[in-house]
């Protein structure tokens, strides 16, 4: 395209500049010839007063060398003798016509020109005493035809050739500014074909190229958060089996010795190390961007029922393992701005983070807070384990406890639900003396969008609910935190 616009001034640029410097040139060619005969015939008007006084030879002879013409040798004079002959007729100089010619042009006194080899030759009838007409020749070299002609049109053609490369220069700069904006969309497109989702174009150039561009920048955002959810998706439906996956690994345990027990275990943890790498290779892929749309636009759940629902279902588990558990608050509905699956797996990931990462007998509970002047609801899963020694890490996506089995995830499920309310997620000390996860769901949903965290006004709101909500120091301060809860 750039070579193109170049191609293109050139092409016009050159037909201006010919179109007004050949008239330009042949109007400075006429002017230079009209110059000259205009010079001609003042030097011949000069003779004109001489030949009017006097006909003497010598006197005129000394009139035709005063002038420049006449000095060069280029003037000549025919005056007619007082009688019809011929031979009395004085020729002053050496003419360039002939006898006949100066008869002619006595005959109808006015002047002329005439075009011969090396020049022209002007003409000019003069009166002089008895009635008799005189003939005064200048001849006009082409030279002098010509004088000036050569520089002007040397000076057109460096005026037309500056014009053209001063166009050129501009096509050039104004097409490098049209085609950049071009490569460089260009080049981003192979970029986010071979997989760069983070490229973006400088909206810059003419309009339609800021358009294209704008349009690719909204095309890779879409993109880049369509990947980034469904590789999330991925990662949560993973990470969701893992709920089945723990009862059965529990399930294993009541199996006894044998080499049906053991190869049943083996292959229970060879599908979790599958369920592990998946959820790894997920994350590792996946592109840092929020998901988007609203909670409006994401579902509404009764959680209430979706909290007795999977307290029923691990509640089986739970008195197999000699686990005492506790639910309240969960007996009038509560509609919050989640989808089913989502809260189901949010409290499949807190409620199997118990059952993981703390020994069988361990007492639990669920605890459901919400008044009708409140704005939110907040869901605690406490337990009487050792606790979390790093409640920061454990809530960063990809850092879990470390141990076997942890994937760093399932935390990370629960916080990104609470976020795309609006609210968030805390570990801190249960009364039980271990972990407490604090829940929080706003029930307006985020004032930005999902992922969106609340603005000033909303935390300080929410932590005066948190500090109504609160549960009191742990009976237990003495007891060792463990380093886990990522699971």
């Amino acid at each position: 395209m750039r070579w193109a616009l170049v191609r293109i001034s050139l092409a016009v640029t050159s037909m201006v500049v010919l179109a007004f410097a050949v008239p330009l040139g042949l109007v400075v060619q006429e002017m230079a010839g009209d110059r000259a005969i205009g010079n001609a015939e003042r030097q011949a008007a000069a003779i004109g007063p001489v030949l009017a006084i006097t006909g003497d030879r010598d006197q005129l002879e000394r009139a035709v060398a005063s002038t420049e013409a006449g000095a060069a040798g280029r003037i000549a004079i025919w005056l007619p003798a007082a009688t019809e002959s011929p031979d009395e007729a004085i020729v002053i100089g050496e003419p360039h016509t002939s006898d006949e010619e100066f008869r002619s042009f006595t005959e109808f006194a006015r002047a002329a020109t005439l075009e011969i080899p090396g020049g022209v030759i002007l003409l000019q009838p003069t009166a002089v005493s008895g009635e008799r007409i005189a003939v005064v020749e200048v001849f006009v070299p082409d030279a002098e035809l010509a004088t000036g002609v050569t520089t002007a049109w040397l000076v057109l053609a460096a005026v037309g050739i500056a014009l053209v490369a001063g166009s050129l220069v501009i096509a050039d700069r104004l097409g490098r500014r049209t085609v950049r904006p071009a490569e460089e969309l260009a080049g981003a497109a192979r970029e986010l074909g071979q997989g760069r989702l983070e490229v973006r174009v400088p909206e810059a150039g003419p309009a339609e190229l800021r358009e294209a561009a704008v349009a690719f920048n909204s095309m890779a955002d879409q993109v880049a958060r369509l990947l980034a959810n469904e590789r999330e998706l991925a990662a949560d439906l993973s990470h969701r089996l893992r709920t089945p996956l723990t009862v059965l690994r529990l399930n294993t345990a009541t199996l006894g010795e044998g080499d049906a027990a053991d190869q049943t275990r083996h292959a229970v943890d060879q599908l979790e190390a599958e369920i592990d790498q998946i959820i790894r290779t997920v994350r590792e892929q996946r592109a840092h961007q929020p998901a988007g749309g609203t909670a409006a636009e994401r579902g509404e759940v009764d959680a209430a029922e979706v909290i007795r629902d999977r307290m029923a279902f691990w509640s089986a588990l739970a008195e197999d393992e000699g686990r005492e558990v506790r639910l309240s608050g969960a007996e009038e509905p509560v509609r919050v701005p989640v989808p089913r699956a989502e809260l189901t797996a949010a409290l499949d990931a807190m409620l199997g983070n118990v059952f993981r990462h703390t020994p069988e007998g361990t007492a639990f509970a669920v605890d459901v807070h919400h008044a009708s002047t409140d704005d939110a609801v907040i869901v605690l899963v406490s337990d009487a384990g050792e606790g979390i020694a790093d409640p920061d890490a454990a809530l960063r996506r990809g850092h879990g406890h470390g141990g076997p089995g942890s994937t760093g995830l399932g935390l990370d499920i629960v916080r990104r639900l609470a976020e795309s309310t609006g609210g968030d997620l805390r570990i801190g000390r249960s009364v039980l003396g271990g972990t407490e996860i604090r829940l929080w769901l706003a029930l307006d949903g985020p004032a930005g969008g999902a992922g969106t965290n609340p603005g000033p006004a909303r935390r300080r709101a929410a932590t005066r609910r948190r500090t109504r909500h609160q549960a009191p120091p742990s009976p237990l301060p003495g007891k060792r935190r463990q380093t886990t809860g990522g699971g």
